[in-house]
């Protein structure tokens, strides 16, 4: 990748090739090892009982979001529900306008959560929930799964929503000696998609020596927006310079944001 990289003769052969093996991060060995339980445990009361996604690219490439997640919901008395076979939520594949693959991978999904007796089903990647909220309509025409992806999108909920909306019972510890600045990045797939900007706010504000800062044109695309940064890299990566240059204009020493792209 160095090699690659040092050369830089990628993006002249092909910019959309190019702007994939930019975005490809390293891929920690914990990545292939599939640790997290079909069951975990509240601690203390139980409050809830929920199920969780785990996503494709996140459990890839960041796992230890899943993990931090998980720490947070059991802490705060969640039960939590894995299914094993958990696939795809069909995200990507909608974004692509493949929606027979999508209406595929929506019905898998429904019959993973199927007997699993959760309160609500929780993601913590914004991409994937708005899909998995839009399952009613990505399956409105199925006869047999119609009236399921309704229920099953009902009770979808992004973990800062969910968290927000139940309350915190643990108690929360500054994250460093010193005051923390922080800025939160609202993710399409969040604000637009999911109507979804005060709640993450709202919990961020409840930490110990967090001071929240607030960029300019909050509501800007990164440039991700699915695969959009793979077939328009020019386009993107001028969206993804400004959103950058926004958010350091803060001073902030951290960047909080719920999506993976």
């Amino acid at each position: 990748q160095s090699w690659v990289r040092s050369l830089g003769f990628l993006k002249q052969i092909s910019p959309q090739l190019a702007a994939m093996e930019s975005m490809l991060p390293p891929i920690p060995p914990s990545a292939f090892q599939d640790t997290i339980p079909d069951v975990i445990p509240a601690q203390g009361q139980k409050r809830y009982r929920v199920g969780m996604l785990l996503g494709c690219v996140q459990r890839l490439f960041n796992p230890e979001v899943n993990d931090a997640t998980i720490r947070v919901l059991t802490a705060n008395g969640c039960e939590i529900v894995v299914p094993q076979q958990q696939g795809c939520c069909g995200a990507l594949t909608h974004h692509q306008g493949r929606e027979a693959q999508t209406q595929t991978f929506a019905r898998q999904l429904i019959d993973n959560f199927a007997n699993a007796g959760v309160d609500y089903v929780l993601i913590n990647a914004s991409g994937c929930g708005h899909t998995l909220k839009e399952y009613g309509h990505i399956l409105a025409d199925d006869p047999v799964y119609r009236d399921r992806a309704k229920d099953f999108a009902a009770k979808v909920r992004d973990v800062q929503e969910f968290l927000a909306d139940v309350g915190l019972t643990a108690p929360l510890s500054p994250l460093q000696d010193e005051p923390l600045t922080l800025v939160y990045q609202d993710a399409c797939h969040m604000l637009h998609g999911q109507k979804i900007s005060v709640q993450p706010r709202q919990l961020l504000k409840q930490i110990p020596g967090v001071q929240l800062r607030e960029p300019l044109d909050a509501a800007l695309c990164c440039g991700s927006a699915g695969v959009y940064n793979i077939l328009q890299p020019e386009v993107a990566e001028e969206l993804g310079r400004q959103k950058v240059q926004n958010l350091t204009n803060t001073g902030a020493q951290a960047i909080a944001s719920a999506n993976i792209g």
